[in-house]
């Protein structure tokens, strides 16, 4: 049996775990939290996330406990839609059901230890860095210059238990700030995001949110509903933080994966879908190639596409949050708008 440690029990770690050869692997998975947050967020599932949980065998669950997201819109801070996307079949799943779902189908061969890892586990065998944006693997195998870096921008999140109307899903971008709503389980989700000197650590929930209703006072009337209604014990708070760009997933036998390797800005949604693919990616590979083989093919398939997106999410948040630019960058989404006005109206009358 070869031997395989996954430091972190997050989205990545444990779709890996419950991906990877129980025949041929002995696995233990290193995850400080001992139980599910009772917090958490909405996910967006795109299609190559949703191919994903369908490898790791918990697609259908997730599509039972998650509603479709549907359409939404880019609005203006009052309301106003900018442009709409059909988002098809993608569903918005919590980030507590997706993580009871791959805790669920791990194998019972996997060696779970609830330990605070301060350094990487030495027992000869493959290390998988699966624990986030501030992975010790990273640190102590790829160096102190590949530390995360802390964005200007913070992050409030929250679920309620009252619906959000069709009318007013979606993200409402303001001067240096951004809002959006979405569907969720049993009610809806809503995250604010703008620039913030609180933190980077310890942030007190109820500071923030009184923070963010003072700084949404003249927003849409459903913003100033969300954070009306919202309670401490039902938000999160952070400090958005990214990684460097690095020149490979793998040195030696370590190789990371989710945002151990590409945490990135969440303006585009992919964090979590990216960490899904890169273990169901992984453990593939694992499962059919001798393991250094394994891990060229992982880096070659998972770095330069990771990167793109994490460039790309970067290049969005600075628009969804721009300050200085924000006119002109309302006056190109408001000719967007009667552009597709103008496209509906064509293909309404059949020309």
């Amino acid at each position: 049996m070869e031997t395989i440690a996954i430091v972190g029990g997050g989205i990545a770690g444990l779709a890996l775990a419950a991906c990877l050869d129980p025949e041929r692997f002995e696995v233990t998975v290193y995850e400080k939290r001992p139980e599910l947050p009772a917090v958490g967020s909405a996910l967006g599932m795109w299609p190559n996330a949703q191919r994903a949980l369908a490898r790791v065998g918990v697609l259908d669950e997730a599509r039972s406990v998650s509603p479709v997201i549907g359409s939404g819109s880019v609005r203006s801070p009052d309301g106003e839609p900018w442009v709409t996307v059909d988002a098809g079949e993608m569903f918005g799943v919590s980030r507590i059901d997706l993580l009871r779902l791959l805790h669920a189908a791990v194998p019972a061969t996997v060696r779970r230890t609830t330990s605070h890892l301060r350094e990487v586990p030495a027992d000869g065998g493959l290390v998988v860095g699966a624990d986030g944006v501030h992975s010790v693997v990273r640190r102590q195998v790829w160096g102190a210059r590949t530390d995360a870096r802390l964005t200007p921008y913070l992050a409030l999140r929250g679920t309620l238990p009252s619906p959000v109307s069709r009318d007013e899903v979606g993200e409402y971008w303001g001067r240096g700030d951004l809002f959006g709503m979405t569907a969720a389980r049993g009610g809806s989700f809503w995250y604010a995001s703008y620039r913030s000197g609180l933190g980077p650590y310890g942030i007190e929930v109820a500071t923030t949110l009184e923070q963010a209703r003072q700084r949404y006072a003249t927003h849409a009337p459903a913003i100033r509903r969300a954070l009306a209604a919202a309670t401490p014990e039902s938000c999160l708070v952070q400090r958005l933080w990214t990684v460097p760009h690095l020149r490979s997933y793998v040195r030696g036998r370590n190789v990371l994966i989710g945002d151990a390797a590409h945490a990135m800005m969440p303006t585009l949604g992919r964090g979590a879908c990216e960490s899904l693919v890169d273990a169901v990616t992984l453990a593939g590979l694992l499962n059919t190639l001798p393991e250094s083989q394994a891990l060229r093919e992982y880096d070659r398939q998972r770095r330069l596409r990771t990167r793109a997106l994490s460039l790309a999410s970067s290049a969005l948040g600075r628009i969804a949050l721009a300050e200085g630019g924000q006119p002109l960058r309302d006056r190109l989404l408001n000719l967007a708008r009667r552009r597709q006005a103008r496209a509906a109206v064509v293909s309404g009358s059949g020309g």
